[in-house]
């Protein structure tokens, strides 16, 4: 869509010369009135038209001169092919239409000649709205990207009228190339049967078919694919016939037949055949995609790739490939024949489902988390990379560094700093200290302040999104809780024992009224100032009653003022509001002159929260205040107040506790909830406290209430949940070896993230399990193997896993292996003897090793690492025979260099004979190594 330079005097050449075609005849009523308008627009075509038609054109001239240059939403169209109409005022003066718009098959020309366009505005080379009529069915995934790649803009496709509509700025080639063609006809999956069997199913490749043409001959196309191949056709026909017989081909149509599924019939030469205009054209080998031309492919009436030697660099049109989808049903492992789309049963088989790559790149074919798709087997294998670091990403999805000291880093360094014990087990000689956190209740209150200033910490970091605040402070509120119900108030020494109750209930009560108080200001900022009750009454749902006071008293209200300040109080001032509602309703009062409001007031005042209510909807955290406050007994301690909540809850009778991200509406179209499905961490940790010295222990709740979707949206993210569980583990409030999920997702996170060395210290802290005796071992050694990589390059991660106690022969084994892989058989061999490996040290060093330094002149180093072996020879097999050779030779060089009183070989015989015996030896041990030795070491 180039502009060419010289467009204007091209253009004004081609309107001169168009002037001096037209002349229009017009006869009137009165005489003969000659107008000649030369003006005008031809087109000749007959399966062409223009709005306006060409006599409206000649009749609102004549009424309206120069409306020719002006006219409004001009249109030209083919019947069957679609329509261009330009927006807003076209100059359609001396336009010969019949050269300028072209409609072709899915496609749309403007202007083909390139010398006589005009500049971008001028004539028809401008934005308009184009309507292509397609022959097949498409998906509008495809049309988008194909008008994406052209340039163009998307607005919409008629599935039954099969129209097409783009947006364009201006004009060249618009439409689908032939390949998209062929896209487009392959997934037309739902056509009917009399149309496939319009098309050969067998050996015929009709992609390259054009229009209006006869099917070539089978066997021509049999050998197209074998001759491209190079291979012999007449030998890939024998082998496809002993392979597939034709009594299964005969048996599989008539099953199809039966059916109605497929057709398998060839049509003769000659016989009914797919209908195109263009003459049948068979494409020549495949031309260099580096001498693709993209913009000869639509001048070209065959559709072939042409050369263009100035073309060369022009990037290519990457399109997206969209493989074949079959039904479980259709698929070649529930039917006995073998001829299908493709094999697929043997491309991907029913057992193929997701698999996981490194890094969490997660391998699948089909849809991902849609469980209302039914299953299907797919050729497209689809890679994913699945993100675990979203915690540590701001608003603009940049991964912020501070973020990620703040969310690992710190609460991990507070959690090592805390009191621990250990518990030391033994896997396969080797020594392991699992830890676990210890301390009382009463250190509680500082162990969450501390938790709690990391979180602020992060809340100051600029940049964070509102989902992530909100998600922050409930964190906060959770820390608070947890202090709040399972810290101990007996620290206290003017305290009475039997106030502590109320003591924690106070406390809890502010913690609620603070959490609810953003929810209270929210709604109320979006009331009039006429609707006071409606304020009053919000007020009251988070327990404001100072405020509410107030403004009852400044709006006149004394004497609901004096009623609000009495709300939540005595139960003998609800028991007289109370029975002055039911006198009201007994004495039929007429309570149409008191306000809906008002009685809503009242009725929460006598302690009937769900009169007060109605039909008004409410969070939850604010009717269990609501019960705390107005309905149940002042003195109620916490415990009843959470099984009154539970049983409302059962009954249907209260709002669900759902977790933060929906309660406040963060991911309400990402994330699918229903009724007791999950809650939110702080309902649980409510039931925790409700449950404590009943020796009730929930798993499945216990594993539902530390799931990463009770605390926050992302199913990835465990790294503050797995701190509240080990803390509330800690002090007590519950015990379970069941947990393992949440340790898992957390060492994910960190070795996502790098932090090999804290992976290692979250496992070290898994509940040990007697059925799982060596799992973390396990965990731990394929943890060092796997990210060898990244913690040895990194020597404070590396000092941090030996001072846990992780058995440094481990950290060699895991070495020796990764040297090994990347060919550095020098430090694999320093490694396998490092772990104890002698076998394999011992050959690492015979075919690898030793051969090098002897080249290179290192006969201590020899010496060394061959002294080193010498007291486990006995464990290393065929020994005389590879490092044994080294310390004999050495050894025998040595004695022959010292004087005979130093040497026990007395004589000149005795020195031959042990020469002998060294080079038998040594020929022994060539022939032994020999196969595994290097070509330069056998020298």
């Amino acid at each position: 869509m180039a502009v060419y330079l010289d467009s204007s005097d091209s253009y004004h050449n081609h309107l001169v010369s168009q002037f001096k075609k037209r002349k229009v005849i017009s006869d009137g009523d009165n005489g003969s009135l000659v107008c000649s308008l030369t003006c005008l627009p031809t087109l000749q075509a007959s399966d062409y038209f223009m709005e306006p038609s060409l006599s409206q054109l000649i009749t609102r001239e004549l009424t309206d001169p120069g409306y020719c240059a002006r006219v409004q939403n001009f249109t030209v169209g083919r019947y069957g092919y679609g329509n261009v109409r330009f927006f807003g005022e076209t100059d359609v003066r001396w336009l010969d239409l019949d050269q300028i718009v072209k409609f072709r098959r899915h496609e749309i020309v403007v202007y083909e000649d390139e010398t006589v366009k005009p500049s971008v505005g001028k004539g028809l080379n401008k934005a308009a709205e184009v309507t292509l009529i397609l022959q097949k069915d498409s998906s509008i995934e495809k049309l988008k990207l194909s008008a994406e790649n052209q340039g163009a803009e998307f607005i919409s496709f008629d599935t039954i009228r099969k129209e097409w509509k783009f947006s364009v700025q201006h004009f060249s080639r618009f439409g689908l190339s032939d390949d998209e063609e062929d896209d487009v006809m392959m997934d037309d999956a739902d056509v009917d049967v009399r149309e496939r069997e319009q098309v050969t199913m067998n050996d015929n490749d009709g992609s390259d078919l054009d229009e209006g043409s006869p099917l070539t001959d089978s066997r021509l196309l049999s050998h197209s694919l074998p001759s491209h191949l190079g291979l012999d056709p007449v030998r890939m026909k024998e082998m496809r016939m002993m392979m597939f017989s034709p009594e299964e081909e005969e048996d599989d149509a008539e099953l199809d037949n039966l059916n109605g599924t497929f057709s398998h019939h060839r049509p003769l030469h000659g016989s009914k055949t797919v209908q195109r205009s263009s003459p049948l054209t068979i494409r020549k080998t495949p031309l260099a995609l580096l001498e693709y031309n993209p913009g000869s492919f639509a001048s070209s009436d065959n559709g072939s790739i042409l050369l263009s030697q100035q073309n060369k660099g022009v990037p290519l049109t990457i399109t997206k490939v969209q493989g074949f989808k079959l039904e479980i049903k259709e698929t070649p492992v529930t039917k006995s024949y073998s001829k299908n789309i493709v094999d697929a049963g043997l491309l991907m088989g029913r057992s193929f489902g997701i698999a996981w790559g490194p890094n969490n790149l997660l391998i699948h074919c089909g849809s991902v988390g849609d469980s209302n798709k039914s299953p299907h087997l797919s050729s497209t294998i689809s890679l994913e990379k699945v993100a675990t670091d979203n915690v540590v990403r701001d608003e603009n999805n940049k991964i912020r560094e501070e973020l990620i000291g703040l969310c690992f880093d710190s609460p991990l360094s507070y959690h090592k700093e805390i009191n621990f014990e250990t518990n030391e087990f033994i896997v396969d000689s080797y020594k392991l200290k699992a830890r676990k956190l210890v301390f009382n209740r009463l250190d509680l209150s500082h162990v969450c302040r501390q938790y709690i200033g990391i979180i602020e910490k992060q809340l100051e970091v600029p940049g964070l999104s509102s989902s992530a605040r909100v998600m922050l402070m409930h964190q906060v509120f959770v820390w608070e809780l947890i202090n709040v119900l399972f810290s101990s108030k007996e620290s206290s020494i003017e305290a009475d024992v039997a106030a502590l109750p109320l003591i924690r209930r106070a406390e809890f009560s502010v913690l609620l009224q603070e959490s609810v108080c953003h929810r209270v200001q929210d709604e109320i900022s979006s009331l009039n100032d006429s609707k006071d009750l409606q304020q009053l009454f919000l007020l009251l749902t988070g327990r404001q009653i100072d405020a509410a006071v107030e403004l009852s008293a400044s709006r006149g209200d004394v004497r609901l003022a004096c009623l609000l300040t009495q709300a939540g109080g005595s139960t003998v001032n609800r028991m007289d509001i109370d029975r002055q509602l039911d006198l009201w309703k007994t004495n039929s009062l007429d309570f149409g002159f008191i306000e809906n409001d008002r009685i809503r007031l009242f009725e929460l005042l006598a302690g009937n929260i769900h009169g007060a209510l109605g039909e008004m909807d409410i969070d939850w955290k604010r009717f269990l205040g609501l019960l705390m406050w107005y309905h149940l007994q002042p003195a109620s301690d916490l415990t009843s107040i959470f099984q009154t909540y539970q049983h409302l809850l059962e009954d249907g009778r209260a709002p669900y506790p759902v977790p933060v991200y929906i309660d406040e509406k963060l991911v309400m179209d990402k994330i699918s909830w229903s009724p007791g499905n999950r809650f939110d961490l702080a309902y649980y940790l409510m039931i925790l406290h409700s449950n404590e010295g009943r020796d009730v222990t929930n798993i499945h709740m216990l594993k539902t209430m530390f799931s990463a979707f009770a605390s926050t949206h992302d199913p990835l993210d465990h790294h503050m949940i797995w701190h509240q569980r080990a803390v509330l583990e800690a002090v007590g409030t519950f015990s379970c070896d069941d947990l393992h999920v949440l340790d898992m997702g957390f060492v994910s996170q960190l070795l996502n993230l790098g932090h090999c060395h804290w992976a290692l210290y979250v496992v070290l802290h898994m509940s040990h399990r007697d059925d799982y005796p060596y799992l973390q071992a396990s965990v731990i050694r394929e943890i060092l193997f796997q990210y060898c990589e990244t913690w040895s390059a990194q020597e404070n991660q590396r000092q941090f896993i030996v001072d846990l106690g992780v058995p440094s022969a481990w950290l060699h084994e895991a070495l020796a292996v990764y040297h090994a892989y990347n060919g550095n058989s020098f430090k694999a061999l320093e490694h396998y003897l490092g772990c104890g490996f002698w076998q394999k040290a011992h050959s690492t060093f015979i075919t690898s090793v030793a051969h090098s330094l002897f080249m290179s002149g290192k006969q201590s180093e020899i010496l060394r690492l061959a002294t080193s072996m010498e007291d486990h020879k006995s464990e290393i097999e065929n020994w005389d025979l590879g490092a044994g050779i080294f310390i004999t030779f050495y050894s025998l060089k040595s004695s022959l260099k010292e004087d005979d009183s130093m040497t026990e070989l007395v004589s000149l015989q005795d020195k031959n004979d042990a020469c002998r015996k060294f080079f038998s030896r040594l020929k022994g041990s060539l022939a032994f190594w020999e196969g595994r030795l290097p070509i330069d070491a056998r020298c």
